[in-house]
């Protein structure tokens, strides 16, 4: 009876074979902590990610469709590159801390779909992280268009989460969730606890050959898919369809893991961003703000000076001339108000509107920074007036065309060396490393809110012990 029994039992098990995942490679983070599986379920290519032995993520899908190519599905893996160990040490001009580094270990699935088109994936575990990133190193003449990708991370439905709605600027809240899921479409980072460990969901060293994404998680409540722009985003202007060139490597998608300090001292963002020369003249400070108090301050030449005189009395470095400067009066003009602030040895600061036809927004000035020959006059002119940096405001976009209007504006500045702080933007991709005159991205719910509505006073504190485990940890 036992002898059938077992008989029966085994031959259920090898029944159901073809349903168990069969993993294809392992690969660990140098202190052994943070372990990536990456195994395959019938036709899914997946991993699972396990700190101390713990799975935090249970699952982790891939794949990308391209206009005449699909990598999704019914994929066959060739095999894997040889382990390859990551140790780098760089220099910081401003974020979390001066001398940055990490160690990991890399290597790479090569796939293959029916069709015989090759498929890259670069994996990397560092001591606070995993990060993985597509890539197509086959030349072709014509160029790519993406339309999908299936990118998706479970995420168990009793997992503390803190997650913000997605919107294109950004500035919203990160409430706790957990058991009764909402579904909907989440902005970058996402926080997660599960298994008495943390993770933070986002991606990096976007550049021009992709958007920006988000999850969603419409379709069922665990599993949050990588999803383009909305339609609608930027005042409708633009494709959510990123367009490229081959060879094309996709932005980074990074899971920060650990302890709760890993999260907030981790630099990973900035880790797996390209670098680019350090420059002496960019220097980090502190600035005194008009528009918090006053919003439209910048129109007074007398209220100007007074935040120019604060600044001094503080022995900070800047001073911000928001929107309506170019409305400036009551004794003087924008250049009046700078050359002042040079006397005092206060340097100067000024906002823009992003303009075009991406926003509604008429604050002005507007439209000054749209084409390159009015950003380089622009900036030119500033430079001689001893400007020292800019504010460009209302991008209300993540989509390809707009991350390239970002990087317009940021390489321009550089060649007057001016500093640049984006408000009403997109969330920081570790951009402060490839270009260091990036100081800061406004994109939270923050100060300027307890002047707009009762809201920001009532989840101040709430809010505010959030943003350094969520928002912040990816970029001031």
């Amino acid at each position: 009876m036992f002898r059938k029994l077992f008989i029966s039992l085994l031959l259920l098990l090898a029944s159901n074979m073809p349903l168990l995942a069969k993993c294809l490679q392992s690969l660990y983070s140098p202190d052994r902590n943070i372990q990536l599986v990456i195994n395959q379920e019938q036709e899914h290519i997946m991993a699972t990610v396990k700190y101390q032995g713990r799975t935090i993520i249970p699952e982790i899908r891939f794949g990308i469709q391209e206009q005449k190519q699909t990598f999704y599905g019914n994929m066959k893996c060739l095999g894997f590159s040889k382990e390859t160990a990551i140790r780098e040490q760089y220099s910081a001009i401003h974020g979390k801390k001066s001398s940055c580094g990490n160690i990991g270990n890399a290597f790479t699935m090569y796939l293959e779909n029916p069709q015989k088109q090759k498929l890259d994936i670069e994996f990397r575990v560092y001591n606070d992280g995993v990060c993985f990133r597509y890539a197509l190193s086959e030349k072709r003449p014509d160029s790519l268009h993406f339309i999908n990708e299936f990118t998706t991370y479970r995420i168990h439905r009793e997992a503390d989460r803190w997650m913000q709605k997605y919107v294109p600027h950004y500035e919203g809240d990160f409430p706790h969730e957990k058991g009764n899921v909402s579904q909907g479409e989440w902005g970058y980072p996402a926080l997660i606890r599960y298994n008495k460990c943390w993770a933070l969901l986002t991606e990096a060293n976007i550049d021009r050959n992709y958007c920006a994404t988000h999850l969603t998680n419409a379709a069922h409540c665990e599993y949050y898919q990588v999803t383009y722009p909305n339609k609608e985003e930027g005042n409708g202007v633009g494709s959510i369809y990123p367009a490229t060139q081959t060879p094309w490597s996709s932005p980074w998608r990074v899971v920060i893991l650990g302890e709760l300090k890993n999260i907030t001292e981790s630099t990973l963002v900035q880790d797996v961003s390209l670098p680019l020369a350090e420059t002496d003249w960019i220097q980090p400070g502190s600035a005194s703000w008009i528009y918090w108090a006053y919003n439209h301050g910048t129109k007074d030449y007398r209220i100007c000076c007074e935040y120019v005189d604060l600044a001094a009395s503080m022995n900070w470095e800047y001073v911000l001339f928001d929107w309506e400067w170019d409305q400036m009066q009551n004794g003087g003009n924008l250049e009046d108000a700078a050359n002042y602030a040079i006397s005092k040895g206060i340097k100067p600061l000024l906002w823009y509107n992003s303009g075009g036809a991406h926003n509604r927004v008429s604050s002005t000035p507007r439209d000054r920074l749209i084409t390159e020959e009015n950003r380089n006059m622009e900036f030119r002119k500033l430079k001689e007036m001893g400007f020292a940096g800019i504010k460009v405001d209302f991008f209300e976009s993540d989509k390809q065309h707009m991350i390239n209007y970002y990087l317009d504006i940021l390489e321009d500045a550089a060649k007057h060396e001016l500093m640049v702080n984006f408000h009403g933007c997109t969330l920081p991709r570790g951009w402060s490393r490839t270009y260091p005159n990036l100081m800061s991205m406004e994109a939270v719910y923050g100060a300027e809110q307890y002047n707009n509505s009762p809201y920001m006073t009532m989840a101040a504190s709430r809010l505010n012990c959030t943003y350094p485990f969520t928002r912040n940890v990816v970029g001031s």
